[in-house]
This record gives C-alpha cells, sequence and structure tokens, in this order.
C-alpha cells in the first residue's frame, strides 16, 4: 500500500466513485394563481420545469385561455409552455444548491375537484399528472376562493375543498383505488346538493384508479390562497378582453358583487380554513401561508391594501395583485415563490440575497426584492416579525 496517499484520498480510492443524489422531486398543482397568469411570471423558467399540461392543451384547448393565436372567439393570451411560481421557485432552489426537479399540473380557473375528477374534458387527465411518478413534495392550490365559508364568494365550496384536498391526500399517500359518489362524500345527497351539484351528478360513481406510484414519505402540503381585492371594494364587473396580448381586463358594464369590508377579513377565513384542514388530517404535511405573507406586506405597509379602483395610488406602495385584481403581480408571485421555497426547503428566503436572479430577471429591483424575502422570513417564522412604525397603516408608504 502505498504509504504516502492521504487518508481522505485512500478513503475516496476505496469508496468507489460519488453516487449523486437523486433530485427532490416537486409537482404544484393548481391554477392559474400557480402558472402566473401574464408574464414575465407566465413564462418565466419554463425551460427548467415540467410543464405536464402543455401536451394536454396542444391536443385540445377548449375551456382555455391557450387556443392558438387567431382562434376566433378564443383567448390566446396563456401560450404553453408555462414555468411561473414553480419556475421561480426552481431558480431560488438553484442558486441554494438544491437539486430539485420541479413540475406543475395547472390549468386555469381548476378546483382540487376538477383535477381530482378530471372534470375538464376528457383530453386533460389532471389527476394522471399525480400518479406519473413518486413526489418527494406536492403542493396542492385550490381554486382562489373555494376556501370560504358558504356565501363568502361566488366560487366559496369550503366541503369540497375538504374533501377532494383529503381525497388527494389519500390518492398520493396510500394510492388505492376507490369507487364513490359525491353524495356518499358529503355525507348524503341534500349535503351534496348544498355544494352546487345537481342530483344526478351527486349520485354518479366516480371510480378513480389506483396510483402505482404512491407514497407514504411525500410531503402533502396546502397553498394558502390570498385575498382578492375585486372581492372587496366595490368596482365595476369585468372580464377578459379576448383581443389583446395579456386578456386584461375590461368592463361589463354591471356593478360586481364584494363580500368582505377588509383583505384582513377575508385573509382571515382563508386562514382559518385551511389550517383546520391541516389540523384535521395528520396527512398534510402542513399549510404554505401564502395569503398569509400577502397580509403581513400589506398590514406592514409595504404592500398597498385599499384604493384598487377608480385612483392612483400616491404612498408609494408596491401592488401585489395584476390589473384583474384577483391573480397576484410579479411582486405578488415572487412573494408566493419565495414563501413556497421557504417551506419546502426549510431555509430562510433572507438567504437568497438582495441580488436574487428571480427577482432581477422579474424587474423587482433589489431593495423590494429584499422586502419581500423579509415579510416571508418573517411569516415563517425565521426572524422576528417587524413592528409597525408609529402612525404606519395598513396599505400606506413602505420604509425601504
Amino acid at each position: 500500500m502505498n504509504r504516502g496517499l492521504p487518508l481522505l484520498a485512500l478513503a475516496a480510492v476505496l469508496a468507489g466513485p460519488a453516487i449523486a443524489a437523486e433530485p427532490v422531486a416537486v409537482l404544484f398543482v393548481g391554477n392559474s394563481y400557480t402558472f402566473g397568469r401574464a408574464d414575465p411570471v407566465m413564462g418565466y423558467n419554463a425551460a427548467a420545469v415540467h410543464d405536464l399540461t402543455a401536451g394536454f392543451n396542444a391536443a385540445n384547448p377548449a375551456g382555455t385561455n391557450s387556443h392558438p393565436a387567431g382562434t376566433p372567439g378564443a383567448g390566446s393570451f396563456e401560450p404553453h409552455p408555462w414555468g411561473g411560481v414553480p419556475g421561480i421557485v426552481k431558480k431560488m432552489a438553484d442558486e441554494a444548491g438544491l437539486a430539485w426537479d420541479v413540475s406543475l399540473s395547472t390549468r386555469n380557473a381548476a378546483s382540487l375537484r376538477g383535477h381530482f375528477l378530471q372534470a375538464y374534458n376528457a383530453d386533460w387527465p389532471l389527476r394522471a399528472n399525480v400518479a406519473s411518478r413518486r413526489w418527494d413534495s406536492v403542493v396542492l392550490q385550490e381554486q382562489s376562493d373555494a376556501a370560504l365559508p358558504a356565501g363568502r364568494s361566488h366560487n366559496a365550496n369550503l366541503a369540497a375543498f375538504d374533501a377532494f384536498a383529503d381525497r388527494f391526500e389519500r390518492f398520493i399517500h396510500d394510492g388505492a383505488a376507490q369507487r364513490f359518489t359525491e353524495a356518499e362524500l358529503f355525507g348524503g345527497l341534500a349535503a351534496c346538493v348544498a355544494t352546487g351539484l345537481p342530483e344526478a351528478a351527486c349520485n354518479a360513481p366516480h371510480d378513480i384508479a389506483a396510483n402505482p406510484n404512491a407514497s407514504a414519505a411525500t410531503r402533502v402540503w396546502l397553498e394558502q390562497t390570498w385575498a382578492r381585492p375585486d372581492l372587496v371594494e366595490a368596482h365595476a364587473a369585468t372580464r377578459p378582453d379576448l383581443d389583446s396580448p395579456d386578456g386584461r381586463p375590461v368592463g361589463t358594464g354591471q356593478a360586481a358583487p364584494t363580500y368582505y369590508a377588509s383583505l384582513a377579513a377575508m385573509t382571515a377565513d382563508l386562514h382559518a380554513a385551511f389550517q383546520a384542514r391541516a389540523a384535521a388530517n395528520p396527512g398534510f404535511a402542513g399549510v404554505v401561508p401564502v395569503g398569509d405573507a400577502f397580509q403581513r406586506a400589506v398590514g406592514q405597509g409595504l404592500a398597498r391594501g385599499h384604493g384598487f379602483y377608480g385612483r392612483a395610488d400616491a404612498t408609494g406602495a408596491i401592488d401585489l395583485w395584476w390589473l384583474d385584481r384577483t391573480h397576484a403581480s410579479r411582486y405578488g408571485s415572487y412573494l408566493a415563490a419565495l414563501t413556497l421555497f421557504g417551506r419546502l426547503s426549510g431555509r430562510d428566503p433572507l438567504t437568497l440575497g438582495s441580488g436574487e436572479q428571480a427577482a432581477a430577471d422579474l424587474g423587482i429591483d433589489a431593495a423590494t426584492a429584499r422586502a419581500l424575502q423579509r415579510v416571508a422570513s418573517e411569516q415563517l417564522g425565521f426572524v422576528p416579525a417587524a413592528a409597525l412604525s408609529p402612525g404606519t397603516r395598513p396599505g400606506s408608504a413602505p420604509t425601504r
């Protein structure tokens, strides 16, 4: 034996070549809150993630806003491939030296029920994406306002959120084949009809094939959605302009309904729903408190919290919401990604630093990126929460 060989080198020779660890497989299940709705977020870093519905859309774009350009009467302002919030998270993971293999299974306006029952069209087998491989982490993002109590939004359906979040958890962890009617799922026909389904749908049997890639080790997260200014402040109703490049909102001439007096009140109901579901089902790894992070930014005066319609904002606060006042802006999507990155990785978002690349790519200045990182860090408990300055009110000008 060569006595001159250093011990570490000798150990390496005896051990043989190192075997690289498998990348951590992360799946995001959701809708346009996840894929980003508009650029620069929607297409961000798409080449580095797997858009699992791009092929579905190519086969049949019915019901989407992703039709080929020039399709009469149809939107083409959400073209695949999508990167979205998962693309931002992937960039952050790369910067942190984490080997993450990131995928997204998303469709505009999709609910967890729609994903699980593959309810949109036969060419969109969304549940099959979840069963396509073994995942280390799965993030479930419900339709924006579905987890609200009855009557608190036009899509409020807390019973459906609870039921299908649990069905997904079981499908991912256990994977056994399932057969049920929604009347059985909701505890009776009357309870099922109360969710808005007709009797025929309530009594229709659903056969769910086994998940061959189920794993008890997969961490399943619930992503708490954020409050929506369009459900809080009085305004004229809008619809997407199908002829515009980004489907920006145009007025319909009718008044839109409102359901809450403040963003904070809506956030509180969403917080309660997601925390209650995670507490009731120990199969969930926990909640990713994206909506709470939005409210924290508003409460600290970093982000605008009122006056979203009809007048310019003179406070200098950033806007977490896009033009339609429901989807996130680049700033909101960045905050969502920070919160997701921190929760899934267990790392403080502040460690990404003011020079974080995704922020720069999205056109977010370094000071704002750092401020949003701190909000996410505080929300996740990595650093103590900052106190409001004397006289500061939610939505007032931030201190930079």
